[in-house]
Formats: C-alpha cells, sequence, structure tokens
C-alpha cells in the first residue's frame, strides 16, 4: 500500500523508519520530510496545514493511510477535511477529528475531559482577560511553585512554573494579554503536583486499545533537569520506577477511563494518545493529553516495538486492535538530542554536518536537517537524535554518546546526563 507521513521532524524520521519495515508498504511518501527521511522515503513539498494541496497528492499518488506526525493539521481539522469528501474519506487517517484534538488543542477542554471522567489530575481553574484580578486571588490559595498554562498551542513554550506569587501575578496579566497570542486567551491555573513525570502512549480507536512502550523525555536545556524548557533533550524507554503495579493503576485510572470517555463522547478517534503523567506518591496523575506521538519518545518507542506497525494502525483503523499482539522488545533503547547553540532560544541553521557516514552503534533520526547540494546541513533548533539499544540503559546510554562523538556541526551542544536521574 501506499502510505504518507505528514512532517519534518525526529518523530516522523522515527515513524518512517518503523512504517518502512512492513511488507506491506510499497510506497512511502514524507511531506515536507528531512534528510533523514529522503533515505528512507520519497520526500514531498508538502505543508502540514494545506489540506487542499495534501489530499490532491493523496488522490495522485492513490496513499491509503495518512499518518499525521504534529498536533496542528489535527486541531485544525485535518480529519474532518478528509472525512467530508467522498474521494478521501476511505483514506485510513490516523489522528483524530479537529473537537477531539481539543484534548490537546485546550487545557480547559482536556481538564473538562478528566473531570468528567474522574481521571486523576491537579487541582485546576481557567481564567480569561476579563477576570484576571479572580485569577489572581485564586493564586493566594496555592503553595509555591504555581503552575500557569495557555489554554491553547504554544508551540511548547506556553506553561510557566514559578516560585515567586507575585511574579505568578504579573506572568498571569501578561499572559491573558497576549504574551502567548491567542494561545493564552484563556490561562489554566493548577496545582503544583510533586512528582517524577514518565509518558505513556496509546494506540486507540475509542473502543480498543494498545499500550505501546513507555518513556520518559527530559525537557529542560541544561543538565541536572536546569534551564528553560525544550522540545526534548533525549529519552529512555522502559523507565524503572514505572513497574507492574504501576501501571495496571495507570491503566485502570487513566487509560480506560479515557478510552471511555472518548468512545462515550463519540469522538472520532482513531490514533494515538499520548498521555504526560507524574508519580505522586506511588499514585498516577495526568498532566496533559496529546493527540499525537510525543518526540522525542517516538525515537525510543518504535525501536522497542518488535510488530508489524502498519499492521497495528489498519487493525485500529477496522475495528480489529483486540485480535493483534504487541511485541516488545525487551531491549533498552535511549535517545540523545544535538541542539543548535542557542536553542530554545534564538539560534542559526545552515551548518554543515559531517560525520554522518561513519560506522555507528546508533540510529541516527533528524529533526532538523535538510538537503543542500551533496551536504547535509542544521535546519532547526533540535537537529539530531541518536538512538541505541542495550541490555541496560547504561549501555544503551554509552552507545548513543559514542556515536555523537563521531558527527560535528557548529555549534552542536547536547546533554551528557541523559537517564541521570534513574
Amino acid at each position: 500500500m501506499n502510505i504518507l507521513i505528514l512532517g519534518s521532524g525526529g518523530r516522523e524520521h522515527a515513524l518512517a523508519w518503523k512504517v518502512k519495515q512492513s511488507p506491506k508498504c510499497e510506497k512511502l511518501f514524507v511531506g515536507p520530510g528531512n534528510a533523514g527521511t529522503k533515505d528512507l522515503a520519497n520526500n514531498v513539498e508538502l505543508n502540514v496545514n494545506d489540506f487542499n494541496s495534501i489530499a490532491a497528492f493523496c488522490l495522485q499518488e492513490k496513499i491509503e493511510l495518512l499518518i499525521v506526525g504534529p498536533e496542528d493539521p489535527l486541531v485544525n481539522g485535518i480529519k474532518d477535511f478528509f472525512k467530508k469528501d467522498e474521494a478521501l474519506k476511505n483514506i485510513l487517517l490516523i489522528g483524530p477529528d479537529a473537537k477531539s484534538a481539543q484534548l490537546e488543542g485546550s487545557k480547559d477542554f482536556s481538564k473538562d475531559f478528566m473531570s468528567e471522567f474522574g481521571i486523576p489530575t491537579a487541582a485546576h481553574k481557567s481564567f480569561t482577560n476579563d477576570n484576571v484580578a479572580a485569577g489572581q486571588a485564586f493564586l493566594e490559595t496555592l503553595n509555591p511553585p504555581y503552575v500557569l498554562k495557555a489554554d491553547g498551542l504554544a508551540a511548547g513554550k506556553g506553561v510557566l512554573i514559578l516560585e515567586d506569587l507575585n511574579k505568578a501575578k504579573r506572568e498571569l496579566a501578561e499572559m491573558l494579554s497576549g504574551k502567548f497570542g491567542a494561545a493564552s486567551s484563556k490561562v489554566v491555573i493548577e496545582e503544583y503536583l510533586d512528582g517524577i513525570e514518565f509518558s505513556v502512549f496509546v494506540l486507540t480507536n475509542g473502543k480498543e486499545y494498545k499500550i505501546l512502550p513507555v518513556a520518559k523525555d527530559y525537557k529542560r536545556i541544561g543538565e541536572g533537569d536546569k534551564g528553560l524548557n525544550t522540545g526534548g533533550m533525549g529519552a529512555i524507554s522502559p523507565v524503572a520506577f514505572v513497574d507492574e503495579a504501576l501501571m495496571k493503576k495507570v491503566e485502570e485510572k487513566v487509560i480506560l477511563p479515557t478510552v471511555k470517555g472518548i468512545e462515550k463522547r463519540g469522538m472520532d478517534y482513531t490514533g494515538f494518545v499520548f498521555i504526560g503523567l507524574t508519580k505522586v506518591n506511588n499514585e498516577p496523575y495526568v498532566i496533559e493529553y496529546n493527540v499525537r506521538m510525543g518526540d522525542p519518545e517516538t525515537e525510543v518507542v518504535m525501536p522497542r516495538i518488535k510488530s508489524d506497525f502498519v499492521d497495528l494502525l489498519l487493525a485500529a483503523g477496522s475495528n480489529n486492535l483486540n485480535s493483534m499482539d504487541l511485541e516488545i522488545d525487551p531491549r533498552f533503547a535511549t535517545t540523545v538530542m544535538t541542539v543548535s547553540k542557542g536553542y530554545p532560544e534564538a539560534y542559526e541553521k545552515g551548518k554543515e554536518i559531517t560525520g554522518l557516514d561513519q560506522q555507528m552503534e546508533s540510529i541516527v533520526f533528524h529533526a532538523g536537517t535538510k538537503n543542500e547540494g551533496d551536504k547535509i546541513k542544521t535546519n532547526g533548533g533540535r537537529v539530531l537524535a541518536f538512538t541505541s539499544y542495550g541490555p541496560s540503559k547504561e549501555m544503551a546510554l554509552l552507545h548513543s554518546y559514542e556515536s555523537i562523538q563521531k558527527v560535528n556541526f557548529e555549534g552542536m551542544c547536547y546533554r551528557e546526563d541523559i537517564g541521570f536521574d534513574l
């Protein structure tokens, strides 16, 4: 079958790497892709939010399976666009419709969903610009640190965790006055949960589900988990503190009510639910939902799936997921991200990358690269993810760090302590 993956990052490269292994994959396209996906698939110049162009390409190339990588097109309604067109509606699109995508697109929507279906999460309230004073008064009832979340999508920058009450009050006013544009026209203030975070991924059709390998990512730019939040500096799977007992609680208290909630609300949802969780006193609490795979977690989740991934997606689309076996590689997988100097703030692009032709113990997933003639150059803040297997977390990380030493680009930075806290 002919398959199209939308997106251009490390997540999409990892998805392409896995999809390409399926005997069912005849032709694979990635739009727009990057210098890494070019070696696996046909890169196509597609804007992920230009639904007309994507539809035309799907019809031209007889695409049967469309995997949407990033959240923007899902929140913007690509599923709805395809459903309403007679020529497109038979294409299996992996991702929810726009209403369902509000699980990620609106913090307020997702908190309401969790409340309705009894899913454990932090205490919270939402505020808009016409009740700033009420929001500031609510902050006074909480203990520090104070958590402020822009309701909408803010490119990973819309969450602030602040120790000082007065600063939290000022930031709330600034957010509601447009600090993050329309994304912060509403702000969710929530109780801070003091725990350790992990990520659970579920493939579902709103009735059946399969739990994919659990991962933990590292968001902060600095070692010791210090500094600004990023899109992710590395990830590991499995996660030592997520044992069988905790996963049983996650399934019973979070996954089952989430899937039942999707069904009860009549959501059109065939795709991934990424559940960001924190473990507090050995109990799971939901921090957030995403309606697609995470990045860089996908770079450790996909390598641990031994089953035919295309078969799993097709089974989800045909309400046949329960009949499928999901085989997981018992080895550890770790990924370490190399980034451009200055990231997550201002950084330069267009730096030549050398050493990618060296023999390595790692799979190198491209996150922000482009081809320029016969050279590969940087094209983003996060550039390359070095993913390795090992019988232990330590051995897998050793392979990743050894591989990084063989590659170079001007201003290359990375954290040397991924997995340090486990």
